[in-house]
């Protein structure tokens, strides 16, 4: 397929994307789908990848870094606000509805980890989207809030607004007020604090497996407090009666945050596992990707398809 560099404005910040266009021909204006990257990740890692993929079966798709991340515009660099990420969806639709090779009445949203409960409430907001899918949902304040199973102590997130709120004030005086670091030194030090699902992590974002210069691996402080009132999930009511496929490993630890996606939605729906296959599995390792790209077009041919 044909990768094109392309921008476009999400409010008043420039967006830096990559446009994928099928190799075979089309007579008439196409389907398309805007990928949205895991937190802290880029349009070249794991976005980009499914974008590649389904673009070779036949959609258009727009892999982006989210605003203040990779190539995108926004300072400071590093913030996640979620505001600004569920904007980011709505212009890269907009966006695609300028594009002769796109038909505006068959666009579809695919997020992936974090951009999968973004995606969802994007979609809960804007009509013009007709089908949603999520790979290894997740829901950032939830996560946040409750750790990535869950099970977190609420005292380690008040401890995080803690921190927030003395680098804003640090800031307020014209002093640095730092970052907080996503991922340990190590690997081990990752599985200490996350168990596999961190050392999964680590890997994918600062090692070999799927490293790429600009995926930060930090945040602002100030996007620690803007997930305390922040909750994405509110819009899936909204999405019916168009419908949802989330796809979720078997041993995904952040499964839970997909089940309450599901439990909400009001029109169809799918959760979808993949066998064997964990959270960060589903990132990069193709024998787990592969039934993953099979399922999304099905679901997004069945939808979008006039």
């Amino acid at each position: 397929m044909a990768r094109t560099r392309v921008s476009f404005d999400s409010a008043g910040i420039e967006i830096a994307a990559h446009l994928y266009l099928p190799d075979t021909g089309a007579s008439a204006p196409r389907p398309a789908l805007v990928v949205g990257h895991p937190g802290t990740g880029v349009k070249e890692q794991t976005s980009g990848t499914y974008a590649q993929l389904l673009a070779a079966r036949g959609f258009v798709t727009l892999a982006f870094d989210a605003a203040y991340q990779g190539e995108s515009g926004g300072l400071p660099r590093g913030l996640e606000d979620p505001a600004q990420r569920i904007e980011d969806f709505k212009a890269a639709v907009s966006y695609l509805t300028t594009r002769t090779e796109v038909d505006p009445e068959q666009i579809g949203l695919l997020g992936i980890c974090a951009s999968g409960g973004y995606s969802l409430a994007a979609t809960g907001g804007d009509h013009r989207v007709k089908a949603v899918a999520a790979v290894s949902t997740a829901e950032p304040a939830r996560q946040f809030r409750f750790g990535a199973d869950g099970s977190q102590d609420p005292a380690v997130f008040q401890a995080l607004l803690d921190a927030a709120a003395a680098a804003r004030s640090r800031a307020a005086c014209g002093d640095d007020p730092g970052v907080l670091t996503m991922f340990p030194d190590t690997a081990e030090q990752a599985g200490a604090l996350g168990g596999e699902h961190g050392i999964e992590g680590w890997e994918y974002y600062c090692g070999a497996r799927g490293y790429h210069e600009r995926s930060a691996k930090f945040l602002t402080w100030d996007s620690v407090d803007k997930m305390a009132s922040s909750d994405v999930f509110r819009s899936v009511p909204l999405i019916g009666p168009r419908p949802i496929l989330q796809i979720i490993g078997e041993r995904a630890v952040t499964a839970w945050m997909a089940t309450e996606a599901h439990q909400a939605a009001t029109g169809p729906k799918e959760l979808h596992r993949i066998p064997g296959a964990s959270h960060v599995d589903l990132y990069d390792k193709r024998e787990y990707i592969d039934p993953a790209i099979d399922k999304l077009t099905d679901y997004f041919t069945t939808h979008l398809t006039k």
